[in-house]
């Protein structure tokens, strides 16, 4: 089944660094006022860890867990100060041991390579007049690939070429991570599959040679497009996730990405909606090969959009939006205190892109392969905690252009006074 999700200046800064099976040690942390400290000797006792893959209640990703402190609320109105979080990947720092090359375990501070299979999603839409029309997801692949995505590119947070990700996560945790601290995706092309529409679950604008679609153009009802993407049952062999799930196109182990080509979500309940993605997890229960743990697969699905179709706001835009934050929040589910959007936007969650979507710096335009691409600009994780002077790579609040965000996070009342 699927799980979709849809203050005051920061007084104390503490950074657990726990793999996500060993969320009861958190006591082992950095401190600081306004930046991390190193504090090694507290890294000893996290040996015999292996957060490579999590072995714990939960067969998914790797994960790494820890916690910052801010004054806030959460969901319910009540004050809270501790915010714990998870994000996919390993700690930024190494134990002291490896450092000197006493253990052989990946623990921290080191590269995790996390597989990431691409599966693009081609459409069969049927008319009312009984034509269909076909698009083709697998004709942008190759695009995607060589994106900054997956290409290794030039950013200031690395001493050498790296991916997006990475590059992001390496800002937000730059004076703590080791040098060697790497968050990669590692790609494999899967066989394509075909979604099959229906009216009234879409509209389609053509083009003027009868091609679909002008962009922005062919819509699909969000539920129509859950119901054909999500599995209702562990066995449902009949939507793409299920589908995938079943032949082992997909595992608990990846970051899978489900690639559309110029793909709108709508909703009639909710008229602000017109998502070109999004990231969430399916949950399956556990079977006796893998100890009966429950299963999560942690998925990013977003639209290709032609260049410049919204301003700067077209190719890896919105697939760069959605792997930034399934990296940084896998499970949708790491809260932080209330915040407010450059446009408007409400929320209290760690959803990096959506601080800085539809503003005039949403995107920031790379170089790779000889292509300029524009993957998005996202919030930090200083920035959520209202930190002040951030520790982020040369003190920013956002990444990759660190002017879009010159001040932390505000911490606002439950839903912002709306």
């Amino acid at each position: 089944m699927r799980a979709l999700a849809v203050t005051a200046a920061l007084i104390l800064a503490v950074w657990a660094t726990v793999s996500a099976q060993s969320a009861t040690d958190r006591d082992d942390s950095f401190k600081g006022e306004g930046r991390w400290w190193r504090q090694t000797h507290h890294l000893k006792r996290l040996h015999g860890r292996d957060p490579k893959w999590n072995r714990g209640p939960i067969d998914t990703l790797a994960t790494w867990s820890s916690f910052f402190t801010a004054n806030g609320f959460d969901s319910n109105g009540l004050a809270k100060s501790n915010w714990p979080f998870t994000m996919v990947g390993q700690p930024p720092l190494r134990q002291r041991d490896d450092r000197r090359g006493g253990d052989d375990g990946d623990r921290g501070g080191r590269t995790t390579w996390i597989p990431a299979p691409i599966i693009p999603v081609n459409l069969e839409l049927h008319q009312a007049d009984g034509s269909v029309l076909f698009v083709d997801a697998t004709s942008h692949v190759i695009d995607v690939l060589k994106s900054p995505i997956f290409s290794f590119s030039a950013f200031s947070s690395s001493r050498r070429s790296t991916q997006y990700a990475d590059a992001i996560q390496r800002a937000q945790f730059f004076s703590v991570a080791d040098e060697d601290w790497h968050t990669m995706l590692l790609p494999r092309v899967e066989r394509a599959r075909t979604m099959v529409l229906y009216p009234p679950s879409f509209s389609a604008q053509l083009n003027s040679d009868g091609s679909c679609c002008v962009t922005g153009g062919l819509q699909i009802d969000k539920d129509a497009f859950l119901a054909a993407m999500f599995p209702s049952t562990p066995t449902d062999t009949s939507t793409i996730i299920g589908k995938a799930e079943n032949r082992g196109q997909i595992t608990t182990r990846d970051l899978s990405i489900f690639l559309f080509n110029n793909v709108f979500l709508v909703s009639p309940q909710d008229p602000s909606l017109f998502a070109a993605g999004f990231h969430d997890f399916d949950r399956e229960p556990g079977t006796a090969s893998n100890g009966w743990r429950e299963r999560r697969y942690v998925v990013a699905i977003a639209s290709w959009i032609p260049a410049s179709s919204f301003g700067d706001f077209g190719d890896i835009a919105p697939i760069s939006h959605e792997i930034a934050e399934a990296i940084n929040d896998p499970f949708v589910d790491n809260e932080t205190p209330w915040w407010l959007s450059l446009f408007g936007t409400c929320k209290n969650i760690l959803e990096g892109a959506d601080v800085i979507e539809t503003s005039a710096n949403e995107t920031s335009p790379i170089v790779t392969n000889g292509v300029t691409y524009h993957p998005v600009n996202v919030a930090l994780l200083p920035w959520f905690a209202g930190m002040s002077p951030s520790p982020a790579i040369d003190g920013a609040y956002s990444y990759p252009n660190i002017g879009v965000l010159t001040s932390p996070n505000v911490s606002q009342m439950p839903g912002c006074g709306m």
